[in-house]
């Protein structure tokens, strides 16, 4: 059956997918986002599904379910760190402690406690680590949980074959480093094939209104219809793709411009800059969809993980 890996926070299933991918025995995924669990349950059909507030689970409950669990995987909300969030709170203890997302990556270790997993990884921004007093106080936080080695793994996606940008940083009681690929994954190699594809789920177009046309009609690559206020900076939004070039980070308000038509990327198109396989089905409404794709952790950098991972083990 393999090693059994509980996945909270699972999103639509990137990172289960990937240790999927390499042969672990996924049992359970935990989710409060109904069409994000309604998303996980259709793609893992053997892997129970649990629509809940973490807050309100046990580690006893989760073993009624499954037994014991040898791996914990799972990917907090980030909306309290990332810089991407113009309403963050300025102190980044407070992020942690205070902000009603940020704590809970404090129910994670909560859970982790209660479970005493053999590994964990949990995946974040890399803001969850401003500064050198939050990365201390989250490994005291674990070594409460039982955990006395902590391991910050700073990881691309783009470094393991993902198509678009994305550094993250993936806390865990184990030093990971995956073997890299020799080659980028460029944005045309992704999705030149999908064009107009109506056999594939997820890959219906949507046409822009006459007055959006007009705008994306005078996009050169590179160029953007607007942006977004964030912590630090601007952010663009509706950037027209270089298809010789990454795609840039996709996130969960991402919405890309097709390199050569004048209309923004199916769900199927920006799933693929996020290396999900086609069989992979998005549940929800478009924008639901198009979240949990920009929320998800890069399948092919699930993939070097739990690659890496079964190799240790």
């Amino acid at each position: 059956m393999g090693l059994k890996v509980l996945d909270i926070f699972c999103g639509a299933g990137g990172f289960s997918l990937g240790f999927r991918n390499s042969g672990f025995n996924l049992v359970m995924g935990i989710d409060i986002d109904h069409s994000a669990i309604r998303t996980y349950s259709t793609n893992f059909p053997n892997t129970i599904a649990l629509e809940e507030d973490i807050r309100y689970i046990t580690g006893d409950e989760i073993s009624e379910y499954v037994g014991d669990i040898d791996i914990v995987i799972g990917s907090p909300p980030c909306e309290a760190f990332t810089a991407a969030n113009s309403k963050r709170l300025k102190d980044p203890l407070e992020r942690l402690y205070l902000d009603n997302r940020g704590n809970l990556t404090l129910e994670f270790v909560r859970i982790l406690s209660e479970i005493k997993p053999r590994i964990f990884v949990m995946e974040n921004v890399p803001a969850i680590v401003e500064n050198k007093e939050l990365e201390y106080i989250l490994r005291e936080e674990f070594r409460k949980a039982g955990f006395e080695n902590i391991y910050f793994n700073f990881l691309k996606a783009e470094d393991f074959g993902n198509p678009s940008k994305r550094l993250r940083v993936f806390i865990s009681n184990l030093k990971i480093y995956p073997i890299k690929t020799s080659k980028k994954t460029t944005v045309i190699e992704a999705i030149g094939d999908l064009d107009e594809k109506t056999d594939i789920p997820n890959n219906e177009i949507i046409e822009p209104t006459e007055k959006r046309l007009s705008e994306i009609s005078k996009l050169s690559i590179g160029d953007y219809l607007t942006a977004y206020k964030a912590a630090r900076r601007n952010i663009p939004l509706y950037i027209r793709l270089d298809p010789f070039d990454l795609s840039p980070t996709v996130l969960g308000n991402s919405r890309f411009i097709h390199p050569f038509s004048d209309r923004f990327l199916t769900v199927r198109e920006q799933a693929r800059l996020m290396s999900y396989p086609d069989d992979h089905v998005f549940i929800g409404s478009k924008d639901e969809q198009y979240n949990q794709v920009g929320e998800a952790v890069p399948v092919a950098l699930s993939t070097a993980i739990a690659s890496f991972i079964k190799g240790v083990l």
